[in-house]
């Protein structure tokens, strides 16, 4: 008498197909289809993890040196200036204060300046 792996096979095929939910045409129906696009899903959250954390902060550049150019200053000659002027103050909150906060930004461009002097 032979072995059939119907529930073991059928389980991996159904866990497959639910991942590929959402997906068009034959690549959320077909188990073949469907498995290779969910692999290349996972190829491409796995890349775009990356990815994310170099646009986000391409994006807290273009607004931080937005904001130093307002304030007569380039972004490089800001971070120098912030360096030398001992702040240790990341993008993020550096682009946060461009956006949000305009007085607290630019005494933290006016004390840059001050130190690259």
């Amino acid at each position: 008498m032979r072995v059939k792996g119907g529930t073991v096979t059928r389980a991996r095929r159904k866990r497959i197909i639910k991942l590929a939910k959402g997906y068009r045409g034959s690549k959320h129906r077909l188990f073949k289809t469907a498995k290779d696009q969910v692999m290349k899903s996972y190829l491409y959250s796995f890349r775009d993890r990356k990815q994310n954390k170099r646009n986000y902060r391409q994006l807290w550049i273009a607004r931080i040196n937005a904001g130093a150019r307002m304030n007569g200053i380039s972004y490089s000659k800001l971070m120098h200036g912030l360096k030398l002027a001992d702040i240790n103050m990341n993008r993020k909150m550096l682009a946060e204060l461009a956006v949000n906060d305009a007085a607290g930004f630019t005494a933290i461009v006016e004390a840059a300046k001050a130190a690259s002097k």
